[in-house]
């Protein structure tokens, strides 16, 4: 999902389209013209040019004569090559080369019919009228919408995918004081202060076993006999993707629950802001193992899942630092240092000043609750400072901190 200014959101469906062997003939050919134009373009034209007017200006008939595209189409590639030069250029690297297995689409070469749910698309060699085959969730999605862009893709087992953007606006956020905290970790991928979470151990299994596994192909790889190289080649190319889309799978789970429990409530979430953690983290001395598991905690993605779920169901989302939440106490608000009495063994929690006890994980999230709720509230910065310095100075006021 992307945003559109400040209140309207865009959200992408992908639909399956039902393709007869003569339009698939016909979509091929037009995304291998569409993707040979793209790479004539980027390869024929000055790197500093990222303005669309202008590489139309330079190239638009050249496009038309040498690739056989309509009109709409080739302004397409103008447009998709200048913004692959300023997303480069903000990122300080060349564009890569275009793939093949897309073309890019406007409202003037791209309609959607609910009355029969098809779509229609221009190819090169003229318009095509393509029925949907989706769900009730697509449907429903798509159901008194005007949608204006999409973009035609074909994926490794050879099917056709038309994704539709629909715009929209969002619901409007709902003011509450009630915040659901949600810690973030390893051991337990998300614990809230509602009490729910999901343990990340069956998380780790896999992981483990895909990496095992792909060392493994990828020793035979480069010591097997002929056949048996092409064959792990084969494998690995199989076994790509399933990693990421298990972990994917898993955090929209945990993304949905967490809304839902949310909007149940009238709450909104608070989630600790993790950026930069990994380059943290790296500078510890750890073993391989531990290396690669932390590196791909994908975290990140999770508070993704969470900021677009809970602006289509308009429940706030805030982020607070993760500075001292694993060390205070979410009762008397006390910071305790490692030096002191222990406060955590595991997943274990005691609080040395008011002897309260419990597991750590909830206690963190009641605690990124707490500065949730006064970041959430007016003038919240103001009250989040206030609460941070004066846990900061009852921690230093500890008696169980020592020098």
């Amino acid at each position: 999902m992307k945003y559109n200014g400040l209140m309207s959101q865009v959200l992408t469906i992908s639909c399956k389209l039902k393709v007869s062997p003569s339009q698939a003939a016909k979509l091929d050919a037009t995304m291998n013209a569409f993707v040979q134009a793209l790479n004539w373009v980027n390869q024929n034209t000055p790197q500093n040019v990222a303005n669309a007017v202008k590489l139309q200006s330079l190239c638009y008939y050249e496009i038309r004569t040498r690739f056989g595209l309509s009109s709409n189409l080739a302004q397409q590639v103008c447009r998709r090559v200048a913004g692959s030069r300023k997303v480069a250029k903000q990122k300080n690297r060349p564009v890569k080369e275009f793939k093949r297995g897309f073309v890019t689409y406007d409202a003037r070469i791209f309609s959607f019919r609910q009355r029969d749910w098809t779509v229609s698309l221009t190819t090169v060699d003229g318009r095509e009228r393509f029925e949907l085959a989706i769900g009730n969730y697509q449907r429903g999605m798509l159901a008194g919408s005007n949608p204006k862009s999409a973009t035609l893709v074909k994926r490794k087992d050879g099917s056709y995918y038309i994704q539709i953007c629909i715009e929209s606006e969002p619901p409007k956020q709902q003011s509450t004081d009630k915040v659901i905290g949600v810690d973030l970790g390893r051991t337990d991928i998300a614990h809230t202060s509602e009490g729910d979470n999901w343990n990340g151990q069956q998380l780790n299994r896999v992981r483990d076993h895909y990496s095992k596994l792909r060392a493994v192909l990828q020793q035979k790889v480069s010591k097997g006999t002929r056949s048996s190289r092409r064959r792990c080649r084969e494998l690995l190319q199989r076994l790509s993707g399933r990693e990421r889309r298990f972990q994917a799978w898993v955090n929209h789970r945990i993304s949905t629950r967490i809304v839902e429990t949310a909007k149940s409530l009238s709450a909104c979430i608070a989630i600790e802001d993790l950026t930069g953690i990994r380059e943290r983290t790296n500078q510890q001395p750890r073993n391989k193992t531990e290396r690669r598991r932390s590196n791909s905690w994908a975290f990140y993605q999770l508070r993704q899942f969470l900021e677009y779920k809970a602006r289509v169901a308009g429940v706030s989302l805030v982020l607070v630092p993760p500075a001292y939440t694993s060390q205070t106490c979410h009762r008397c608000l006390h910071i305790h240092s490692e030096q002191g009495k222990s406060y955590r063994s595991g997943k274990s929690f005691k609080c040395g000043h008011c002897g309260w006890e419990g597991d750590a994980d909830w206690n963190g999230a009641n605690v990124i609750a707490l500065l949730g709720a006064a970041v959430n509230q007016p003038r919240g910065s103001g009250l989040f400072c206030s609460l941070v310095e004066q846990s900061r100075l009852r921690a230093a006021e500890s008696p169980l901190r020592t020098a």
